[in-house]
């Protein structure tokens, strides 16, 4: 009966979750203190039960880290009446006792405590809709990494048979005469033949899997307004195709939640790393923390642009003088990037050869 007088009215209780598959472990924390650690069953609905239930009418604020598992508990906590966040593993503060002794209860209270101390900032949370064009886009990443580690199986067994593969550009896109001429090569040995034989039956496999998700990436585009809108402005860009294009909104989505220029060029990651001490500021290459899906394309996408704007080509000619050709590149994929965000902004088309 002692806990129908209770009343957590203007409270915050703060609540680290440490996630996993099978089961949650939670931490409670209140007014600085921790009060309770325990393990439940992945249940946002239980959460929310056992919290009402223990501290009614409290305001409910919780977090865990961004992972396996995705959004869909952030969105049923929220439906809830828990203000859930999901944070970056690697923006947590971490105690150095923390770093070398790690338990799903050690990492649960430090998510915790760090909540309730608001040292800690959630990461975006994309809509249902565009995060499921985002793993549309994200399933042709994979299929284009699978392509690729079959085109190096294919080379590595014809090395190892003593076949060299020429190197032009047939060979570099794979044309589909190349693949025939593979597909009629002769061995001594029947083995080897039926070795060729499944490794280029899985390559058409895959390119045909490709072909279609990218098929079904240009239907979603056409059949959004706004998404086709966006990514019809951003193709306006010298270096910039489709893939490219859609690639960036599935990964950005709202270009008006990065303030300024350098917050967009280090969430795609072309912002260096900077050790400071005292008066001494070393400048120590890319910053190991990107986005895997942009940066590498961004950077692509530069040497694309350099043939294609004069403006980006005299860029990279007076970059060159003073510098070496990738560190040159970069640069121009952050000018790229720039240009990228002031055209998705203004929603206007991009102008060539003017120089910034």
């Amino acid at each position: 009966m002692e806990n129908n007088k209770l009343d957590f009215t203007g409270q915050l209780i703060f609540v680290g979750i440490d996630v996993h598959k099978r089961s949650w472990t939670v931490t409670i924390q209140y007014e600085g203190i921790q009060l309770k650690t325990f393990s439940m069953n992945p249940e946002p609905e239980e959460l929310a039960k056992y919290l009402k239930k223990n501290y009614p009418n409290g305001t409910y604020i919780s977090v865990y880290e961004a992972g396996f598992s995705g959004y869909w508990a952030d969105r049923q906590l929220r439906a809830l009446g828990i203000r859930n966040m999901i944070v970056n593993p690697a923006d947590v503060p971490t105690k150095n006792k923390e770093k070398r002794s790690k338990s799903d209860k050690i990492d649960s209270r430090k998510l915790a405590r760090e909540l309730g101390s608001n040292n800690i900032e959630g990461i975006y949370i994309p809509s249902e809709e565009d995060e499921s064009i985002r793993s549309l886009s994200r399933l042709r990443v994979q299929f284009t990494k699978d392509q690729t580690r079959l085109k190096n199986r294919i080379k590595s067994l014809l090395n190892f048979v003593g076949i060299k593969i020429p190197d032009n550009d047939e060979v570099k896109h794979w044309s589909g005469k190349f693949i025939a001429h593979l597909s009629g090569l002769e061995f001594k040995h029947e083995s080897i033949k039926l070795t060729l034989d499944h490794l280029i039956e899985n390559l058409k496999q895959v390119r045909k899997e490709l072909t279609s998700i990218i098929k079904d990436l240009r239907k979603q585009k056409t059949g959004h307004e706004r998404i086709n809108k966006i990514v019809n402005r951003l193709v306006s860009v010298p270096g910039l195709g489709f893939i490219t294009a859609i690639t960036l909104y599935t990964e950005i989505m709202e270009i008006e939640r990065f303030g300024k220029f350098d917050q967009l060029s280090c969430f795609v990651g072309l912002s260096p790393s900077v050790m400071s001490s005292g008066e001494t500021e070393r400048t120590l290459g890319l910053s190991n923390r990107h986005n895997r899906y942009l940066r590498n394309m961004l950077i692509e996408s530069a040497w694309i642009a350099i043939r294609k704007d004069p403006a980006m080509t005299m860029g990279y000619g007076k970059l060159v003088q003073r510098m070496s050709r990738q560190e040159a590149i970069i640069r121009i994929a952050k000018k790229l990037l720039n240009r990228i965000m002031y055209v998705w902004r203004q929603d206007k088309d991009y102008v060539c050869s003017v120089v910034s």
